[in-house]
């Protein structure tokens, strides 16, 4: 069965790849605009219309959704709008702690599996200065909270408890168990299979 990420993220398509994972990727044009419920629900709601998306055009595909968010104080924290926005995101996750959530959908012709995964990131109190120079670098411009984990703004955080995949965007651990279910592996382990 072919496996599609439905997905423009570089970080979800280098995480398919690092575990080897044989798959296309294909950016979904899901609307995003839904009501608002809680945070899990959310994320799990948007990563099953993402999948959908994709899937409609690819009978016979598993495809697989995701979608990630900042919570923090009751309030999602998206991607910014601009760099001064992201510079005022930065600014509220400053000496915080936040949760990050992430939900994945695998859809098939037979059905769907669903789920979200969440991992609490303390950010260290950062000097404005900081900040501006992170932003203008323009790494955090197309991020959930304004910062990718897994590059510079690493220096900023202080402490992950939970999934750092869930952080990037992935919660590898339990997609690797959704493939599974429906008979999907890593290269490496589908040699040992047959």
């Amino acid at each position: 069965m072919e496996l599609i990420l439905a997905s423009q993220s570089p970080r979800r398509r280098e995480l398919f790849s690092l575990v080897g994972l044989d798959y296309t990727a294909i950016t979904s044009d899901a609307d995003e605009n839904i009501p608002f419920t809680e945070p899990g629900e959310f994320v799990e709601q948007l990563a099953l219309r993402k999948a959908g998306a994709v899937k409609k055009d690819n009978p016979g595909a598993c495809v697989v959704g995701a979608d990630t968010i900042v919570w923090l104080n009751g309030e999602i924290i998206g991607k910014p709008r601009d760099p001064e926005d992201a510079v005022n995101i930065l600014k509220k996750l400053s000496g915080k702690t936040h949760t990050v959530y992430t939900g994945v959908a695998v859809l098939t012709d037979q059905g769907y599996d669903v789920c979200h995964d969440t991992t609490e990131v303390t950010m260290e109190d950062i000097p404005e200065s900081d900040i501006r120079a992170y932003v203008a670098s323009g790494e955090p411009l197309d991020k959930a909270g304004a910062y990718g984990i897994q590059g510079p703004a690493a220096v900023f955080v202080k402490r992950v408890e939970g999934c750092y995949f869930t952080v990037i965007g992935m919660p590898m651990h339990k997609l690797y168990h959704m493939l599974a279910k429906v008979g999907i592996y890593p290269d490496w382990q589908r040699a040992a299979r047959t």
